[in-house]
C-alpha cells in the first residue's frame, strides 16, 4: 500500500480522531487524488509557521496539526527555559479560528504554559506589540493573512515580538519534525486551564497601550487639527481585524470624517465580497472606490484581515484615483517621515532605513537624499524585526523607517511586524499635511519621483501547486543556477547574488564575495541602469515569483519599460516550463 493510503487508512481507523474528521474522510474515499494531496506529505511547519488549507489530512490546517505544531513549539519553550514567561495568542476572522485558538491554548496549558488568549480578533501587529508588553516568550496568531477563504494558518513570534528566525525557527521546526505521532500532543479541557490560571484571557487593557504607542508616531497634530473635517477618508478592513483599532486610532487623533465600506465591516470568513482578500488586489477596491466617487474622498484605504497590510488609492486635484502600490505607498511614507522628522528635530547622525531584497530601489534615492544608511534584509517582514533587535542590543543605529513591498511597513517599533494600523494612521496624517500645503498625496508621490526618481517595480508571479508544481518551482531554480542569465530585457546583467550559496558573482571580472545575510532560496540579478530582477519561491503560498524594478524619465517611461521587462520575464518562465 502507498504511504499515503497507509496515512489514510490510520486517521479513519485509529480512534483517537473525531468522528466528523473520520466522516469527512470517508467522502472522499473514491478519490484517490484527493487523498495523496492530502496525506502524500505533513503540512510543512516552514520558517513562518503554518498555511495550509482547512480540512482533515497531515497535509491540511486541523487541530490535531495545530496541537502536533503547539506541542513542538511547547518542548521548545521548556528546552530554552521560557517556560514561566507564557505564550500570547490571537486570531483573525478566518473559518474555524476560535478552535485552533483554543486547540493551540490548551496544548500549551497541558504542557504548564499559561497561554494568553486575546478575547476577540486581533491585529497582527497587537499581536506582536502584546509579546513584549506582557513579558511572553513567544506569540501565536491564528491567520492566513491574505489567503483565499479555504485557507488558514498559524504564525509564531518570539520574545522580541517579531517572527521567528534562526536559530529558533529550526529549532522548533525540528521540535515540530520530531513529532509522529499525534496522540501524543497533550491537552486539556478549557474549564481545567482556566481554574489553574493557565488559560488568561486579554482583551482591553492591552489594547489601551497599543493605541497610546501608535499615536506617539504623529508627526504633525496641528495639522490634523486643520484639516480633521475636510479630510475625507474611506476605510475597509476587508471583513477582518482592522476596524476596531483603525477606527478608533484616527477617532482618537481627531479626523472626523472616516466613512467605512458597509458592505466590508463585519468579519467574516468566508469573504463574501472578494475572491481572496488581498489589499494589493483590484477587486478589493471595487466597492470602496464606489463609495469614494460619491463622496469624493481623498483616500480610499483597505487593509488584508489580519491588518499588517495596507492597499492604497489616493485622489488627485482632477477627481482621478491612482493605485499606490505597496512600493509607492511605503517610499511615500519613508519620505514623509524622514523628511518631516529632519524638518522637525534632525536626523540622529546614525539613522537607518530598513527594506528587504525585493523592495524598491527608490529607497535607496531616498536615503540618498536624506543622507542616512540602509539596510538591506532578506525577503520577510521578520528579518526587519531582527535586524531593530540587533541595533537595540548593540546600542548601535536609530531605526528610522521599514518596510517590503508586500504592502507592509512599520513605523516606530512598539511591533516588530508590519502594522497597517499605524500605516493607516501616518497616511492619514500625511494627507492631512499635505492638504495644508494645498497638496494631494499623489502630488506627494509626484514630487517624490522628481526629486529622487521615477522608479517603477512589478511583480510576475506562477501557480504551481501540489506535488507536481514544487517540482517545477524547483526546476526553475535548478535551470536559473546552472545556466545563468546574461542580460534580461535590453538590460545587462551587471552581478548575480544567490543567497542560497551565500554568494555574489561579479559578471564582469568573475569576482565572487559573500552575500552577507542568512541563506536563502533566492536569486537576484543586478543589472545595467539601477534595473533588476529578484527569483524566489514563495514561503507562503504555491508559488515562485519574479520581482523587478526600472528606472525612467517620467512615470509614462518608466511604465513602458517596466511592461516591456514583464513580457521579457513572461517569456523566460514559459521557456523554462516547456
Amino acid at each position: 500500500m502507498e504511504e499515503y493510503r497507509a496515512r489514510y487508512e490510520q486517521w479513519l481507523n485509529d480512534p483517537y480522531f473525531d468522528e466528523e474528521t473520520k466522516a469527512e474522510l470517508k467522502g472522499i474515499a473514491s478519490d484517490d487524488n484527493e487523498i495523496r494531496e492530502r496525506f502524500y506529505t505533513d503540512l510543512e511547519f516552514g520558517t513562518a509557521g503554518l498555511r495550509g488549507i482547512i480540512g482533515a489530512g497531515t497535509n491540511r490546517m486541523n487541530i490535531y496539526v495545530v496541537r502536533k505544531a503547539t506541542q513542538g513549539l511547547a518542548n521548545y519553550i521548556i528546552k530554552a527555559g521560557g517556560k514561566e514567561k507564557g505564550v500570547v495568542i490571537a486570531h483573525d476572522s478566518r473559518r474555524l479560528h476560535d478552535e485552533f485558538t483554543d486547540c493551540a491554548a490548551l496544548t500549551l496549558a497541558a504542557n504548564g504554559i499559561k497561554a494568553y488568549v486575546f478575547d476577540a480578533l486581533r491585529p497582527t501587529p497587537e499581536l506582536s506589540f502584546a509579546v513584549r508588553e506582557l513579558g511572553c516568550v513567544a506569540g501565536i496568531n491564528i491567520t492566513a493573512s491574505h489567503n483565499p477563504p479555504v485557507y488558514n494558518g498559524y504564525k509564531v513570534y518570539w520574545e522580541d515580538g517579531a517572527q521567528i528566525t534562526p536559530p529558533n525557527d529550526t529549532g522548533i521546526m525540528a521540535e515540530v519534525k520530531a513529532i509522529t505521532d499525534y496522540s501524543i500532543c497533550k491537552t486539556m479541557e478549557k474549564q481545567e486551564a482556566i481554574d489553574k490560571g493557565l488559560y488568561i484571557t486579554i482583551g482591553s487593557a492591552v489594547d489601551d497601550v497599543y493605541i497610546e504607542a501608535l499615536k506617539k508616531n504623529v508627526l504633525h497634530p496641528e495639522a490634523i487639527r486643520e484639516q480633521a473635517k475636510n479630510l475625507k477618508i474611506v476605510y475597509t478592513p476587508l471583513h477582518g481585524t482592522g476596524l476596531v483599532p483603525a477606527l478608533r486610532v484616527l477617532k482618537e487623533l481627531g479626523f472626523e470624517n472616516v466613512t467605512v465600506v458597509p458592505q466590508q465591516e463585519k468579519p467574516d470568513g468566508d469573504f463574501p465580497t472578494v475572491s481572496y482578500p488581498n489589499p494589493e488586489a483590484d477587486e478589493a477596491f471595487a466597492l470602496g472606490l464606489e463609495l469614494a466617487e460619491k463622496i469624493g474622498a481623498d483616500l480610499v484605504l483597505a487593509t488584508d484581515p489580519d491588518a499588517d497590510r495596507l492597499g492604497v488609492r489616493v485622489r488627485d486635484k482632477d477627481g482621478v484615483y491612482h493605485t499606490l502600490t505597496g512600493n509607492m505607498s511605503g517610499s511615500l511614507l519613508a519620505d514623509y517621515e524622514i523628511g518631516q522628522t529632519k524638518a522637525l528635530k534632525g536626523l540622529p547622525s546614525d539613522g537607518l532605513l530598513i527594506k528587504t531584497i525585493v523592495t524598491t530601489n527608490l529607497a535607496d534615492a531616498i536615503c540618498k537624499y536624506y543622507g542616512v544608511a540602509e539596510y538591506e534584509c532578506l525577503t520577510g517582514f521578520k528579518w526587519i524585526g531582527r535586524q531593530i533587535l540587533k541595533m537595540e542590543n548593540d546600542k548601535k543605529g536609530t531605526y528610522l523607517f521599514g518596510f517590503e513591498e508586500s504592502y507592509g511597513c512599520l513605523i516606530g517599533t512598539h511591533a516588530r511586524d508590519k502594522d497597517a494600523i499605524v500605516a493607516v494612521m501616518a497616511l492619514c496624517e500625511a494627507a492631512a499635511y499635505y492638504k495644508t500645503k494645498d497638496m494631494t498625496l499623489w502630488d506627494a508621490m509626484l514630487d517624490l519621483y522628481e526629486r529622487c526618481g521615477y522608479y517603477k517595480d512589478d511583480i510576475q508571479s506562477v501557480g504551481l501547486s501540489g506535488i507536481e508544481g514544487l517540482a517545477k518551482i524547483r526546476q526553475i531554480m535548478d535551470t536559473l543556477r546552472s545556466e545563468p542569465l546574461r542580460e534580461i530585457a535590453g538590460y545587462r546583467v551587471l552581478a548575480v547574488r544567490d543567497y542560497q550559496k551565500d554568494l555574489i558573482m561579479d559578471m564582469q571580472t568573475g569576482t565572487e564575495t559573500d552575500t552577507g545575510l542568512p541563506k536563502s532560496n533566492v536569486l537576484y540579478y543586478e543589472l545595467s541602469q539601477d534595473a533588476w530582477l529578484c527569483v524566489r519561491p514563495s514561503g507562503t503560498e504555491p508559488k515562485i515569483k519574479f520581482y523587478y524594478g526600472v528606472v525612467g524619465d517620467s512615470l509614462e517611461d518608466a511604465d513602458a519599460k517596466s511592461d516591456a521587462f514583464g513580457k521579457q520575464v513572461l517569456a523566460i518562465i514559459d521557456e523554462m516550463l516547456k
